[in-house]
């Protein structure tokens, strides 16, 4: 296996469990609890999935091809609040996944090393691909840290739950 399909392997690997944890997170909330934000101007979870949704159309549509940032996205628009269900919510949160996915499984080793143009800025498909593995992992921490204060008493660990760490350790390595 060369680097470069290793790289993209690991970086489907990392995505996907950001993946999980947000809609793990996401299928634990109502619609009401999906809208929430908290005091300040901080993201309702809403918010969130829709900014998210809205990045990974326009960052990886046409991926090779066209500028990352489409004329047709409208950004702001992502942080407005709607009245979208949760069941609406959870199928953005797939496209946006999907589209992403997919633009990753289909690139070839070749492609790492192109450039595309996110904003008008270069970048290398690696660095494209980075950016992503910054900015996804970000959201999503804050999509289970909303649904961690919504939920309270009731959220169940989406990891090692706390004073959980030595009986996880020694299920994976085997040692009583």
């Amino acid at each position: 296996m060369s680097i470069q399909s290793i790289y993209l392997h690991s970086a489907l690997q990392r995505l996907e469990i950001h993946r999980q944890l947000g809609l793990k997170t996401i299928e634990r909330l109502n619609t009401e609890q999906l809208q929430w934000q908290p005091e300040g101007q901080p993201n309702s979870i809403a918010h969130i999935i829709k900014h998210l949704h809205g990045n990974m159309l326009s960052r990886w549509t046409d991926f090779l091809t066209t500028d990352g940032e489409k004329p047709n996205r409208q950004r702001d628009l992502e942080f407005e609040n709607s009245d979208q269900s949760a069941e609406e919510l959870l199928q953005l949160w797939n496209t946006g996944w999907d589209c992403m996915m997919n633009a990753i499984r289909s690139l070839q080793e070749t492609d790492l090393d192109r450039t595309v143009f996110i904003r008008n800025e270069p970048h290398i498909v690696i660095d494209a691909i980075n950016r992503q593995l910054a900015h996804v992992p970000y959201h999503v921490g804050q999509i289970v840290y909303i649904g961690k204060m919504i939920l309270k008493d009731q959220w169940e660990s989406l990891s090692i739950p706390r004073g959980g760490s030595e009986a996880y350790n020694k299920a994976k390595t085997g040692n009583k």
